[in-house]
């Protein structure tokens, strides 16, 4: 999965710790942009740039962790590795619960810190993708009329054409005919397909909701 674009933010107060991991992070063909203060970080985080965060957990004023929370407030869910010399099991749980994908102690072995960094870039990645998908599909969605959202509805559910068909007290030659439609405006190519998308977007998606009794 592509990453190029993504930046590592660096989050530290002691100016050697921030230059050091700059350095290799930038030897990871990234690009780092460092901050010396969980406040200073704050006041130009932006959710829409891909990335991953590295915080150091105890810094003066506002903590690492405190930055988790206050950006998880925001609605900012970077993927975000915590570093410490301190670090105990306490300290290692917090950071967890407030949303940390991963918790190193200084000094980090360089190739620890590259897995932490890769892996955190690559959730980031998945979950723009799967973000970008859900947007792209909502407005599928919006293409159906309230006809063909209830069969796609019912289809999901693992409804037959013939089982729809008499649900709702059409012909089966209407039900293809929707279906046809529904498969054209969601741009499927296999019912398999239409189904995956469809539960892209809408959780409550094959959780039966109907009886189709034995009109399988």
């Amino acid at each position: 999965m592509d990453t190029t674009n993504s930046t590592v933010f660096i989050v530290d107060d002691d100016p050697a710790v921030r230059q050091g991991l700059a350095m290799l992070v930038k030897s990871m063909q990234l690009q780092a942009e460092c901050f010396a203060s969980a406040q200073e970080y704050l006041q130009v985080s932006d959710p829409d740039r891909p990335g991953c965060l590295l915080i150091d957990v105890r810094m003066p004023g506002m903590s690492g962790l405190e930055l988790l929370d206050r950006l998880a407030a925001r609605g900012v869910h970077l993927p975000a590795i915590m570093i410490s010399a301190y670090g105990d099991v306490p300290m290692v749980v917090r950071a967890m619960k407030s949303g940390a994908t991963d918790f190193l102690e200084k000094p980090c072995r360089d190739h620890e810190l590259w897995e932490a960094i890769q892996s955190a870039l690559q959730r980031d990645a998945e979950t723009r993708r799967r973000k970008n998908q859900q947007v792209l599909v909502g407005e599928r969605l919006e293409r159906l009329t309230p006809g063909e959202q209830e069969v796609l509805e019912m289809l999901v559910e693992g409804g037959s054409n013939k089982a729809i068909a008499a649900k709702l007290g059409l012909s089966v030659r209407t039900i293809e005919v929707r279906r046809a439609k529904i498969m054209r405006k969601m741009e499927a190519d296999s019912l398999a397909e239409l189904v995956r998308l469809a539960l892209a977007t809408n959780a409550t998606f094959g959780e039966p909701q109907t009886s189709f009794g034995n009109l399988y």
